[in-house]
């Protein structure tokens, strides 16, 4: 029986005795090899949490749109539109034109808006043009940027008011009558 060690060197003089064992050698090494060509499965969850996953409808500058645009995603106005728009995050370029309300959780304004910009959030690009209201939590103007309205933080009071107002008159009934008394004795004074 012929052995492999370290110090022979004569692998072609007993070509069928060292062919098992290079068999065996590479079928040893072929699943190591495997197994270090195998991926991650990092990229998974890479797409997840990216934010390109966002999907944005685009109105393109050779489109024209007459009524309301509404999307449950983003928005990106390129071209004209005769109405309201509302998405999540709306944007409209330096070449647009919108003439109503533009609502949403974001609005950045390159291009002109003649209506009303109801956000969370509102930039104004040193591009932007904007004749009318403004109603936001956080604006940023830049420096050239044309507007002709006010501009009032008061996105998302209006909820608030309507808390407050019914509020007020319950909490004076109930504090009235600790501070100054009961009817009854306001009746004897008079």
């Amino acid at each position: 029986m012929n052995m492999f060690t370290r110090n022979d060197k004569s692998f072609d003089t007993n070509a069928g005795s060292t062919t098992p064992v290079r068999d065996k050698a590479e079928t040893a090494v072929a699943p190591i090899a495997d197994t270090k060509r195998t991926p991650p499965p990092a990229p998974t969850t890479y797409e997840v949490t990216t934010p390109q996953t966002r999907v944005v409808s685009v109105i393109s500058k050779a489109l024209k749109i007459t009524g309301q645009l509404e999307s449950t995603e983003d928005i990106q106005v390129d071209g004209e539109v005769d109405g309201d728009v509302r998405g999540i995050s709306v944007k409209i370029g330096s070449n647009a034109k919108v003439k109503g309300t533009v609502y949403g959780d974001t609005v950045e304004l390159a291009g002109t808006i003649d209506g009303k910009i109801e956000a969370k959030k509102v930039v104004l690009t040193s591009t932007a043009h904007m004749s009318g209201d403004v109603i936001h939590q956080d604006i940023k103007i830049e420096s050239g940027a044309y507007i002709d309205g006010h501009c009032r933080p008061e996105f998302g009071k209006a909820a608030n008011k309507n808390v407050h107002a019914t509020a007020k008159p319950a909490a004076a009934a109930s504090s009235a009558p600790v501070k100054t008394g009961s009817v009854a004795e306001f009746g004897q004074r008079a």
